[in-house]
């Protein structure tokens, strides 16, 4: 298979940027709770909900992209 299927392309991209925004929501959710003095157990819901958003964000932009640059050719 010399060439991607643009399907191959495009999961590959939500996959990265998923991976990216988690980790960049991870870190950011962390700090803002931490700011913020999010009480307790309040904490990891606040981190998650910043990881799964970033996550879903990064991945759906990473992958339109993907999609945007399936026909070209360079």
């Amino acid at each position: 298979m010399a060439r991607d299927s643009c399907l191959a392309r495009v999961t590959a991209g939500v996959a990265v940027g998923g991976a990216v925004g988690g980790a960049v929501g991870a870190v950011y959710g962390t700090y803002e709770a931490i700011r913020n003095r999010v009480p307790g157990l309040l904490k990891v819901r606040y981190i998650g909900q910043t990881t799964v958003g970033s996550a879903a964000i990064f991945g759906l932009f990473l992958g339109a992209g993907s999609l945007m640059h399936c026909g070209k050719s360079y």
